[in-house]
């Protein structure tokens, strides 16, 4: 058996993922976190992009995608909180798709630096979803 760590991800509505994984990679603000069990403890903020969770005992990884959040790392244990998870396999990209349309048209339509920052952070999260979509492709291909 494998050296693992229990994570758990939870979003405001229910929780996503629990389980045993060999080593997590989580998109942190300032850039990609990998973790491995007896990891340092530590905290930081997420930033929308896909969460990586190769399991315990498998050849497959879990994606999901986050609209951000935070993640803390305690012996034995990781903890992703997140306003918004989805599973990759639930993300819709042709919703995605359109929000991002969306976005980049309230981008060039702005009327306000409100509208703008506010389109800004849609198309950011568009594109994360977008990104989640194509990763976990790569990975069944």
């Amino acid at each position: 058996m494998a050296n693992t760590v229990q994570i758990d991800v939870v979003s405001a509505e229910e929780s996503i993922f629990s389980g045993e994984a060999e080593f997590v990679v989580a998109p942190a603000k300032m850039g990609e976190v990998g973790i491995y069990p007896n990891h340092a403890p530590m905290i930081t903020t997420l930033k929308s992009g896909s969460l990586k969770i190769k399991l315990a005992d498998k050849k497959e990884e879990h994606l999901i995608y986050v609209s951000g959040g935070i993640l803390e790392v305690q012996p034995g244990i990781i903890t992703v909180l997140s306003d918004t998870a989805i599973r990759a396999k639930d993300l819709d990209e042709n919703k995605a798709a359109a929000a991002k349309k969306a976005a980049e048209e309230a981008m060039k339509n702005k009327k306000s630096d409100i509208d703008y920052a506010k389109a800004q952070a849609e198309l950011a999260e568009a594109m994360a979803q977008i990104q989640a979509i194509e990763k976990l492709r790569k990975i069944k291909h």
